[in-house]
């Protein structure tokens, strides 16, 4: 038989995916896939719930509900001052994923160059290559994370026509700085380019630091499809609820990039949705603190037990190098053993790289969205696995 799509058939099973099933396989507490392990806030559930009994089922707007729109945009004006028409500026989608992908396709042609930080989440260079796109990478390093002025403005270039920017940022926890993101709207401007922005961590930031749009920056504003996600926002991960705001100059490619990946978004989980959109301002307030509290938990037990903790100003995730407590295998050999025979699962953070070859390959990523007694568990088994093989025993999955 022919062969089929080269890309596709080259790029193995999401390391989530496989991670997951580990976890499952050896009954292990998976702090690999970030998502919450309870339910979101009640009243937006039960608006949902209340929605399917309505007798709106049938097909929504394929741009989004108006409800939802109307609430995204006034979500925009609220918190950053961003004005946008719901009717001609919004766009729901399918999830953050799926917006990420239209966002892309609206303005990528085969031959265009990217720009991509890494490390990065998973799908961003399947997505620019399968486009025909050239993606131009560009890496920060650990500790700090902090942005390679030089290398970032020697990727942009004459064909340069997007760059994706995630933050706060996964894997790294990373919230790019003000100077930062001036720096690359400098480079946006002048290249003639777009920024597709990931902002779905945008309410879950710590220590005083807050997201900053780069849609709002001088010049910016009709160059953005700036992305937030229910999933994150309202600890709703698999309702796959995604909304783009951009310019009336490029809703309209996003809005048929989404048509022909998805067409509609389930029409009662958009009105739940909107009813979280509009929630007061101690909710998000809230979502922070909570969270923030989670990650201080995780990070001091992580750092009591020996790891290098790394600083984490938003997400949901810490990193951790795993040097320091003796382990002397790369990445993916450390979170195989510490899920098959801890019982805790994490991921590789060379799973973030286009090369993990080059990448650094002594951090973990954990997530820290769970509650406060698996992640104390968590730590718990680790402790033990640590000690474990400290004195020359094994320990398996079930311990702790």
């Amino acid at each position: 038989m022919k062969p089929q799509n080269t890309l596709l058939s080259g790029i193995g099973t999401t390391v989530f995916t496989v991670m997951s099933a580990l976890a499952q396989k050896h009954g292990a507490i998976n702090l690999g896939q970030g998502f919450p392990d309870h339910d979101g806030p009640e009243d937006v559930v039960r608006a949902a719930a209340d929605a399917l009994l309505d007798g709106r089922n049938q097909y929504p707007p394929m741009p989004g509900v108006p409800e939802l729109r109307r609430a995204v945009a006034h979500h925009n004006r609220r918190f950053y001052g961003i004005e946008a028409d719901p009717d001609a500026e919004v766009v729901v989608t399918s999830g953050a994923t799926e917006a990420v992908t239209a966002c892309l396709m609206a303005v990528l042609d085969p031959g265009d160059e990217c720009a991509l930080i890494e490390p990065l989440y998973d799908t961003y260079l399947p997505v620019v290559k399968l486009l025909g796109a050239v993606p131009k990478l560009v890496r920060l390093q650990p500790p700090k994370w902090e942005l390679p002025r030089a290398e970032l403005a020697a990727a942009f270039g004459p064909r340069t026509k997007a760059v994706l920017l995630n933050s706060p940022m996964n894997p790294t926890g990373k919230v790019f700085t003000a100077a930062e993101l001036a720096f690359l709207a400098d480079l946006v401007a002048r290249h003639d380019c777009y920024a597709v922005c990931d902002e779905v961590y945008e309410h879950l930031t710590f220590d005083g630091w807050r997201h900053i749009p780069l849609m709002t920056l001088p010049g910016m504003r009709e160059r953005c499809m700036r992305i937030g996600s229910a999933g994150k926002t309202f600890s709703l991960t698999g309702w796959k609820v995604g909304y783009v705001t951009c310019d009336r100059s490029l809703a309209p490619n996003v809005a048929k990039a989404h048509q022909n990946l998805t067409f509609t978004t389930p029409p009662n989980l958009q009105r739940g949705v909107a009813v979280g959109l509009m929630k007061d301002d101690a909710y998000f307030a809230g979502i922070s603190e909570a969270l923030g509290a989670k990650r201080d938990l995780l990070a001091a037990g992580l750092a009591e037990l020996g790891f290098g903790v790394l600083p984490t100003q938003g997400s949901y995730f810490v990193t951790a190098d795993f040097r320091p407590i003796g382990f002397t295998g790369d990445d993916v050999a450390f979170c195989r053993a510490l899920t098959e025979e801890a019982g805790v699962t994490a991921i590789p953070v060379t799973a973030f790289y286009a090369d993990p070859a080059t990448a650094p390959n002594h951090y973990a990523r954990f997530a820290f969205c769970k509650g406060d007694e698996v992640l104390r568990a968590a730590l718990g088994r680790m402790r033990g696995w640590i000690e474990a093989r400290r004195s020359g025993r094994m320990l398996t999955a079930a311990a702790g």
